[in-house]
């Protein structure tokens, strides 16, 4: 017999990841102007790398592969009163564009209710089903 709760387990698991993925463009946005970290120099923006994997017939999903640096080059403002400004005047800010992150949230926000409405459509094709039964 197929494992009739896969369809659960995979939109659980897309869940998971865009749930990550929100965090990480959270943190992109909110540190859009932080020019200096613990790390020394600015905050360099992040991304999320998914992997789907299949390990048989029966389990699916996705998942964070990992979380990487964009190795974009960092905006570069000239504000010689700046306390993190170079000798020439010259302060290095996030390459975080807030457009693109916006464009990034809304991708990830319509993914998450995608799998969110597909578990409640399989939830309620499943109660109905159970209900058949019952006759």
């Amino acid at each position: 017999m197929k494992d009739i709760f896969l369809p659960l387990r995979v939109s659980a698991t897309g869940l998971e990841a865009q749930k990550i993925r929100l965090n990480v463009i959270a943190s992109n946005l909110a540190n859009i102007n932080s020019t200096k970290t613990p790390e020394g120099g600015p905050y360099r923006r992040k991304d999320v790398i998914f992997i789907t994997y299949i390990y048989d017939e029966i389990s699916q999903g996705v998942d964070v592969y990992k979380i990487v640096e964009d190795q974009r080059p960092f905006r570069t403002v000239y504000e010689p009163g700046h306390p993190d400004a170079d000798r020439d005047g010259y302060v290095k800010y996030p390459n975080v564009n807030p457009l693109e992150e916006m464009i990034n949230l809304i991708s990830a926000s319509r993914a998450y209710e995608a799998n969110l409405t597909m578990m409640n459509s399989y939830k309620e094709m499943f109660m109905r089903t159970l209900d058949l039964l019952k006759v």
